[in-house]
């Protein structure tokens, strides 16, 4: 009886075996569920380098870090903001450490190529406008008002201006609204392009320094405010979609919170790098922090984010990931 017995259980055991390989068959392997590729090493990382001291402050601190702490060949591109985006679209660029919004671009190459990615903010909070020089404001209190501004265009004429008065600006790659704000507020001035951020700057200092008039676009974060602090003028008030005719643009610069854009390849590789660049964020303060090492100090780039990295080691450590 205990032979035929175990013959009985071990036929019903063989049967259920087979039952179960049988729908085991049936069932279709799982899907890993989607999310970053495993991590893998840093090889070469390529960052998009825009024309103005701010962004040139963040690339000095990532490329430091991705250099000394991830062993990645860092290779920095100059481009323009606009540049920037067709290369990464490409994959010929990883990342752009300070986009200033350029919802047009984002939906492009976000939401209909899906070639690009939002990859974290930076902590920056970003200011455009209109400034003047404080000595003007002292002596004319009014100016700061866009209501006023007609009245004093006499103090920014130039022998070549005629009887309008010459706002001020930057570099040519720079997108403005300077030209529909003149129009259409109906404004006596034309705008001159100083050709780059430091000769927007020099024009600003020298004015100040010799008490000369000077109107012009200028932004925050920028380090310079805290050598002149030029004053804002109160443009009609920006409200959401004020701006979104280019052509019809009668409000204030939109304020921004700065974020970065990647390559969405690159954002999903796994890559160290990438981890780190999302995890990257600090406030103005750190930015014209490293920003006046470049300018004023004439660090260069590595010099200038060692500087800082050395007593702030509570900041840039949760930017790396884990080991």
């Amino acid at each position: 009886m205990r032979t035929s017995g175990w013959i009985r259980a071990a036929a019903v055991a063989g049967s259920a075996v087979l039952a179960l390989a049988g729908c085991a068959a049936d069932i279709q392997p799982r899907v890993p569920a989607p999310g970053p590729a495993e991590k893998t090493a840093c090889d070469t990382l390529t960052i998009a380098v825009n024309p103005w001291i701010g962004y040139e402050a963040n690339v000095a601190v990532v490329s430091y870090l991705a250099k000394n702490r991830l062993n990645c060949t860092v290779v920095e591109k100059d481009l323009t903001a606009e540049e920037s985006w067709k290369q990464l679209a490409a994959g010929e660029v990883d990342a752009i450490l300070e986009n200033w919004g350029h919802d047009d671009l984002k939906k492009r190459y976000i939401d209909e190529d899906r070639v690009a990615v939002e990859h974290g903010m930076t902590g920056n909070k970003g200011v455009i406008g209109w400034y003047v020089t404080p000595w003007l404001v002292e002596r004319y209190p009014g100016i700061t008002s866009w209501k006023n501004l007609n009245d004093y265009a006499y103090l920014f004429r130039t022998p070549t201006s005629g009887s309008k008065g010459v706002l001020l600006g930057g570099d040519p790659s720079f997108v403005t609204n300077d030209l529909a704000l003149i129009r259409n507020l109906k404004l006596n001035y034309i705008r001159t392009l100083t050709g780059s951020e430091e000769k927007l700057i020099e024009a600003f200092r020298e004015a100040e320094r010799n008490r000369r008039p000077a109107i012009g676009y200028f932004y925050a974060p920028q380090w310079f405010l805290a050598e002149v602090n030029l004053v804002h003028i109160k443009l009609p008030p920006y409200t959401p979609g004020c701006d979104a005719d280019p052509a019809k643009v009668a409000c204030d610069y939109q304020p921004y919170d700065l974020d970065k854009i990647a390559n969405r390849e690159f954002a999903e590789s796994g890559n160290p790098a990438a981890e780190l660049i999302k995890n990257f964020q600090w406030t103005n303060d750190d930015q014209n922090e490293v920003a006046r090492y470049l300018t004023v100090d004439k660090l260069s780039r590595d010099e200038a984010a060692k500087k800082w990295l050395d007593a702030n080691p509570e900041v840039w450590r949760a930017w790396l990931p884990p080991d």
